[in-house]
């Protein structure tokens, strides 16, 4: 286990400054400052850059910050496993928007049948959001589909999806085949900023050499449902994963564009912090959510 200092080192990584690290830590600056000396003398390098105006980590302190963060985060878990001590170890775990909503309630569902006794917590945030809280340790694993650097964690493929473009069945899209051109006359509507869904589908646009503002009017809601609503009563068009509008396409309240050409298919990633002590326990949980998927 790690001592007192490198909870000192990832406090002042986080509060940015000494005088806010040793205010955190209720401690004096001058300890902060010996704690962080100790360290550099322990690993015989320089950790903490101060010669700007603002405090940095050399490139031994970052590699000293992902090794901590990682160890931090499966102490905490193997405290929480040590209490629980039961045959059905609970586990918590986030999940982007589209996957949370459309995709794990039934995965969950069959697990739940399938094992009664599981307990488990679920978050529902952006990617970027699921990662902070993951390298936090407030999360086991998180199930991701925006986009990310993989060389800093623990990745898995979950499963690759397709991404459509939709329309109302009422709109002449849905008859014969149309152009990216041809649709940036129509009213988009998109995901907030920081949504992986729209994150994907702005990479899609501008591999195709188009952007947001090719298009007409563009219209901005958090809500998927909401947006899909709109697109059935023909008030737009959108881009979104095949499996959030399954029911619709196959009830035929919404209808798939055709563009030549037009294939994409986007990874839903499982993914953990690197080097974890757990990585065979939540490799199970992986497993047993891919069986039920």
């Amino acid at each position: 286990m790690l001592d007192f200092r490198h909870e000192t080192f990832l406090t002042l990584i986080a509060c940015g400054s000494f005088t806010k690290a040793a205010q955190a830590l209720h401690i004096t600056q001058p300890a902060v400052s010996q704690h962080i000396k100790y360290l550099e003398e322990l690993y015989g390098c320089r950790l903490i850059d101060t010669s700007g105006r603002k405090l940095r980590l050399t490139a031994e302190g970052e590699l000293l910050r992902e090794f901590v963060m990682t160890v931090s985060s499966d102490s905490k878990h193997l405290r929480e496993s040590i209490r629980a001590a039961e045959s059905v170890t609970p586990f918590s775990f986030g999940a982007t928007l589209t996957i949370g909503e459309y995709v794990m309630p039934e995965i969950l569902s069959r697990l739940l049948i399938r094992y009664p006794d599981m307990r488990f917590h679920m978050a529902v945030a952006n990617t970027q959001i699921l990662l902070e809280r993951l390298s936090r340790g407030e999360l086991d694993f998180i199930i991701v589909e925006g986009l990310f650097d993989k060389s800093e964690y623990d990745a898995t493929l979950f499963s690759l999806e397709k991404f459509v473009p939709v329309c109302s069945p009422k709109s002449p899209f849905a008859r014969g085949e149309a152009t990216f051109q041809e649709l940036t006359k129509s009213r988009l509507i998109v995901r907030e900023r920081g949504s992986g869904t729209r994150e994907i589908f702005e990479n899609i646009l501008q591999k195709n050499n188009f952007s947001l503002h090719s298009f007409d009017r563009v219209i901005e809601i958090g809500n998927m449902a909401a947006i899909k609503k709109m697109v059935s009563m023909d008030l737009g068009i959108t881009f979104l994963f095949e499996a959030v509008a399954r029911r619709e396409i196959e009830e035929g309240s919404l209808a798939v564009i055709r563009i030549p050409g037009f294939d994409e298919m986007r990874e839903f990633n499982f993914v953990l912090l690197k080097n974890s002590f757990f990585r065979a326990r939540y490799m199970k949980i992986y497993e047993l959510m891919r069986e039920n998927a």
